[in-house]
């Protein structure tokens, strides 16, 4: 297996888990044999954080072959500078490896960083909420998409921001390693689930995660994996070897709702996703996992506020 090296390009004001939480996700892929190279540089040898804890870089550039990825971690926001905090030549390191065929990546407001050096045009991608907006009139040549976790769009990877920058990162270690490396990682972080990168940035998946039960949270892991087909309550108490009647009792007690219901959620969120973005009722009802759209309907007109069921 060869290695990968990851270069963090860090930026004044640089958000610290921005660039600690990808940066986490790449080293313990290393320490698991999976063979990453970690480097920083930077336009100036100490970078100032936003949280107040300064970092060093180097100024001089790794060599970087077409497998290998630059990493832009955001910086305080919520409005951007009138400039980009990189100037001409870090521009054209950016766009000089993507031409020859390596990734870059970027987490919260990076994405400035990429469309700046002319790497978001004529490509999708994400950034925070608070950003979408203002990038979106900077960049019209780029396309946003907006209130997801991560875009990938012919080696233009772009994040929403903050713990999203884990997910990016344990995906890009699922495409470059597998699926079952990039699981190891995360339950070596203590991080339950992978998740997509169309996951809305304020999410089912997220709201019912907030609890220390690991039996509800693998059960989560298969529900949130398969929660457009059929799954019996039998079926997921096998998974994790317990009772029907357990499973129901601890996972109810963790998340506030029952697996059934856990599922429905999660099926009417990615449906209204679709929805929002041109599907028909129909056509997300069957995406989705729903016979027809007379429950989708009916899950529609009841308060959004979830309801244990």
């Amino acid at each position: 297996m060869s290695s990968t090296r990851v270069v963090f390009l860090l930026v004044p004001k640089l958000h610290l888990l921005d660039l600690a939480g990808p940066a986490q996700v790449f080293s313990t892929a290393n320490d698991l044999g999976y063979r990453y190279r970690l480097s920083y540089v930077a336009e100036t040898e100490e970078i100032a954080t936003a949280q107040g804890v300064p970092v060093k870089a180097r100024l001089d550039w790794p060599e970087l072959g077409p497998d290998d990825l630059i990493v832009v971690p955001g910086w305080r926001s919520p409005r951007l500078s009138p400039q980009p905090p990189i100037g001409p030549e870090t521009r054209q390191r950016l766009r000089t490896h993507h031409a020859a065929g390596g990734s870059v990546a970027s987490v919260c407001s990076g994405a400035d960083a990429l469309g700046a050096a002319g790497l978001l045009d004529g490509h999708r991608y994400t950034t925070h909420h608070d950003l979408t907006e203002e990038l979106a009139a900077r960049y019209p040549k780029a396309s946003i998409v907006r209130d997801v976790l991560y875009v990938v769009d012919d080696r233009v990877i772009t994040s929403a921001g903050i713990a999203s920058g884990i997910d990016l990162a344990l995906h890009l270690v699922a495409v470059e390693r597998g699926a079952e490396a990039a699981a190891r990682v995360a339950r070596e972080m203590v991080v339950y689930a992978r998740r997509n990168g169309d996951e809305l940035q304020d999410s089912v998946m997220l709201r019912h995660r907030g609890h220390l039960s690991d039996l509800a949270h693998r059960v989560q892991d298969v529900i949130d994996a398969r929660y457009a087909d059929r799954l019996l309550l039998a079926e997921l108490a096998h998974e994790v070897g317990v009772s029907e009647r357990t499973l129901t009792r601890i996972f109810t007690n963790a998340t506030g709702l029952t697996p059934l219901r856990y599922q429905q959620l999660l099926r009417l969120e990615r449906a209204e996703h679709l929805i929002g973005h041109g599907a028909t009722v129909e056509a997300a009802a069957r995406t989705v996992g729903f016979e027809d759209a007379r429950m989708l309907r009916r899950l529609r007109a009841r308060t959004a506020e979830p309801v244990a069921g």
